[in-house]
């Protein structure tokens, strides 16, 4: 009984300072981005989930992750991008459906690629895992069936805020790997890919958790955002075949074809590492070489009408304008 006592006393004690800062609301990040390589025929970017994916914390477009992926991912297609974000802040699984829905009911007909961020607020309000991953393969399911190409970054490390002490914060972190591992094996089997969020990429988040989260402790900065779609970018545009390293391991960074269950344990524990669906049952487990992100060019469509003129110019950070090609890697992860 005391043991119990103290998980409620930690947890009383983390409501009351996780949130107490005033986080912005998502910014408006809706439009074309990658002007500088014409506007027609662009590549359909839709993000659904939950307040990450919509960009809550931050006050300007181009800091969401968004508009980070979409400039990202026309800087290296060399074609212009049309993102549309409806995620939703405070969502948990059961809001993919109808995600999912608006989606699919635009007149232009499905994306091309998805990105998908969703599971804090399963945790955080103990949705039971087997119904949280039977909604995700669900929507993957859909959006599958539809042609869109997916990629789902999987549930973050909750362990990793600051005022959750232990033992709670162990227990975050381990309901937080087993639902991340769990939507691992579910979005493969229906054909999408993964990015391991895990500790929002631990090494910066672990250094620097006052930069790497927001004046609530519990979103992302910007900064924040930018590490984490800086993961996601290689796996977004490797879906859709414009990255430029090939699908097969690289057994120098502990790449390799593993069982599916144990490529998403093994992905739980090292954020950054992609998941994609090989011949049944096995997965491929990447370590994809990440390029530095700063801050996307100001590219959101205002509320009220037609998207700012040079909206996302192609030029996101490191990825020079026009070119698609990299400046300088940063280190390999392994």
């Amino acid at each position: 009984m005391a043991a119990v006592g103290v998980l409620l006393a930690e947890a009383q004690l983390a409501k009351r300072t996780v949130g107490t800062g005033t986080a912005p609301l998502p910014p408006a990040t809706d439009g074309l981005y990658g002007r500088a390589f014409g506007t027609e025929d662009p590549l359909r970017l839709a993000l659904l989930g939950d307040s990450t994916a919509a960009g809550q914390g931050v006050r300007r477009a181009g800091q969401t992750p968004g508009a980070l992926l979409a400039s990202g991912l026309a800087a290296v297609a060399e074609r212009p991008v049309a993102l549309k974000n409806v995620a939703l802040s405070g969502a948990r699984s059961d809001d993919l459906e109808r995600q999912v829905s608006l989606l699919l009911a635009q007149p232009l007909g499905p994306p091309d690629v998805c990105v998908i961020m969703i599971g804090a607020n399963d945790v955080t309000h103990r949705m039971p895992a087997t119904e949280s991953v039977r909604l995700l393969a669900a929507a993957v399911r859909r959006l599958r069936t539809a042609g869109a190409e997916v990629v789902v970054g999987t549930c973050p490390d909750l362990g990793t805020i600051e005022p959750v002490y232990q033992p709670l914060r162990w227990l975050a972190r381990r309901a937080s790997r087993q639902l991340a591992a769990a939507q691992t094996i579910v979005v493969v089997e229906q054909g999408g890919r993964t990015v391991s969020l895990g500790d929002l990429l631990g090494p910066e988040f672990a250094a620097n958790p006052r930069e790497m989260f927001g004046v609530d402790l519990f979103h992302p900065s910007a900064e924040g955002y930018a590490t984490a779609a800086m993961a996601v970018l290689p796996t977004l545009c490797a879906s859709l075949g414009v990255w430029p390293e090939a699908d097969r391991p690289e057994a120098d960074r502990s790449e390799g074809m593993l069982p599916v269950a144990k490529a998403a344990a093994a992905a739980a524990r090292q954020a950054g590492t992609e998941v994609t669906g090989a011949r049944a049952p096995w997965a491929l487990l990447k370590h994809r070489r990440r390029r530095r992100l700063t801050e996307a060019p100001e590219g959101a469509e205002a509320p009220g009408g037609a998207a700012a003129e040079g909206a996302g110019s192609g030029e996101p950070g490191d990825v020079r304008k026009g070119r698609g090609e990299p400046l300088p890697q940063d280190s390999p992860r392994t």
